[in-house]
């Protein structure tokens, strides 16, 4: 399998298979949702991750944070790009996975190229 690069990722992409090294990760939310729904907690992570071409943040969901250590290279399949206050946010939702890489890499994450610090704006073109 081929990876994609960090560098390459741009808005509202998606079906992006990376290899990844935890740079970092911080838990931003318990979420408990009002109505007392069944198995109602969420967590929700802030992690940083990188490959030898920069970094972006990667917003981790549930039994995914446990995955996120720093340290950890981790292979994200069929990943999706995100827009959070006009900077790109990578995700992996219900169609994709994460999980531990398979075989060792052997890559220095390149940490002054961070794509989520590029701010887009949202366009309309008119025909």
């Amino acid at each position: 399998m081929t990876f994609d690069k960090v560098e390459e990722l741009r808005p509202g992409t998606y079906g992006h298979n990376l290899q990844l090294r935890v740079l970092s990760s911080k838990p931003v939310v318990l979420h408990r949702p009002q109505g007392g729904r069944a198995g109602g907690n969420m967590r929700i992570a802030e992690c940083i991750v990188g490959d030898d071409t920069g970094v972006v943040v990667f917003t981790a969901r549930n039994e995914q944070v446990d995955i996120m250590k720093p340290g950890a290279i981790v292979e994200a399949r069929k990943a999706r790009v995100d827009m959070y206050k006009g900077s790109m946010r990578l995700a992996v939702d219900k169609w994709g996975t994460l999980k531990a890489a398979e075989s060792p890499a052997d890559f220095k994450v390149k940490e002054d190229n961070n794509v989520s610090l590029v701010e887009f704006e949202l366009i309309t073109v008119m025909q």
